[in-house]
């Protein structure tokens, strides 16, 4: 089945600082987690050679395994906390055991992704955490000049981002489809098919809605339901996903003639009609939740149209907005759905992947948190 997976216009931001203190932290503003360790302490996790570690392919269990002890969690446990901090140091020791030494330094993530909702804020957190230690290890260059504000790394640099960022993602989740850390390095719209990833060569901004219902949800408790009523219904439920891989595949060459002409009414059209479709079929398929049908019910008083995204079973919501759509109109839709108790962002959909930002290129808001740190 054919999957479109978008890349989100709210940044997570990373600020690697080299100390002398003979210390690696980690200050997570958004998690409340501010941590150090002695370099000394961290170096008799390595093994006897260097060599053993830095496989970008595979997880080094042994590793996991003295990590988890180090930071003190079962097998089981499957905190926001815990997992950011495993990832970050299995990716430091990682990236820099083959150099011998272990370098002092202060990495600070802030992130305007809510954790926790579906939204792939612990992908966007493993990238950034990825390119930030591979630049500062020396695999990849830093690219900025003294005339540029931002710069993106080549392909076979952006692959290697990506790839160390997915073993970030199997620390978190354990088994993740490799889709999230993909959209996080390369931004845009991707094609997702049979395990395979492709991204979409040029894809248009669209402006959206973002709900986050604040309704908790299991992906894995989700996911196993569909499963559950496909063997129940077979006959019903298959038909469902074909239909469901038919608007994916319109959707995409909605999305594909937009970028090569000047976009219609009518494209957005289809896009609001495919928008509904789907919404639809997943809650038939058992991923919906009234929250996100009052979600749907709320926009669409206002003429918009909106679907679950993640998961489902709560989490969030995009809404469409057409360019023509009055400021007044989406003021008073956020009102509304923050009158629900939800909360709301206007942002876009197709932004950028990851990039190297001079201090003056990041957002000042951005800037002010990490400075607090």
């Amino acid at each position: 089945m054919v999957a479109l997976a978008v890349s989100l216009n709210l940044r997570t931001y990373l600020r690697l600082q080299a100390t002398s203190t003979s210390k690696v932290c980690i200050n997570l503003p958004n998690i409340n987690t501010f941590l150090s360790w002695d370099v000394t302490e961290l170096k008799q996790l390595l093994p006897d050679s260097g060599a053993e570690l830095g496989n970008v392919n595979e997880l080094d269990a042994e590793l996991v395994r003295r990590l988890r002890d180090l930071v003190g969690v079962s097998n089981g446990t499957l905190d926001t906390r815990s997992m950011a901090i495993l990832a970050f140091l299995y990716i430091y020791l990682s990236v820099f055991a083959g150099s011998g030494e272990l370098p002092s330094l202060t990495v600070s993530v802030w992130s305007e992704l809510p954790t926790g909702a579906g939204l792939g804020s612990s992908a966007a957190y493993s990238v950034c955490l990825a390119a930030a230690l591979l630049s500062a290890s020396g695999t990849i260059p830093s690219l900025l000049s003294d005339q540029e504000s931002t710069a993106r790394w080549g392909e076979v640099e952006m692959e290697l981002i990506n790839r160390w960022a997915f073993q970030g993602e199997k620390i978190i989740h354990g088994n993740p489809s490799g889709v999230d850390n993909a959209v996080g390095t390369w931004g845009g719209i991707l094609r997702y098919h049979s395990g395979k990833i492709t991204p979409l060569i040029r894809v248009p901004m669209l402006r959206i809605l973002l709900t986050n219902t604040k309704v908790p949800r299991s992906t894995k408790v989700l996911v196993a339901g569909v499963k559950d009523k496909m063997n129940k219904f077979p006959s019903i439920i298959n038909p469902v996903l074909e239909s469901v891989n038919a608007v994916s595949c319109t959707c995409e060459q909605t999305l594909s003639e937009m970028t090569n002409d000047t976009p219609t009414p009518e494209h957005y059209n289809i896009l609001e009609e495919l928008i509904d479709i789907n919404q639809h079929h997943l809650n038939v398929m058992g991923v919906g939740h009234p929250a996100l049908d009052t979600l749907c019910r709320v926009t669409l008083a206002r003429g918009l149209h909106s679907k679950l995204t993640g998961a489902g079973g709560g989490g969030c919501g995009i809404t469409l907005l057409r360019p023509e759509t009055e400021c007044s109109v989406v003021q008073n839709t956020i009102q509304d759905l923050r009158d629900c108790g939800y909360d709301c962002w206007e942002t876009s959909i197709g932004a950028e992947g990851v990039q190297q930002h001079s201090p003056l290129a990041v957002k000042k808001e951005a800037l002010e948190v990490l400075a607090r740190y």
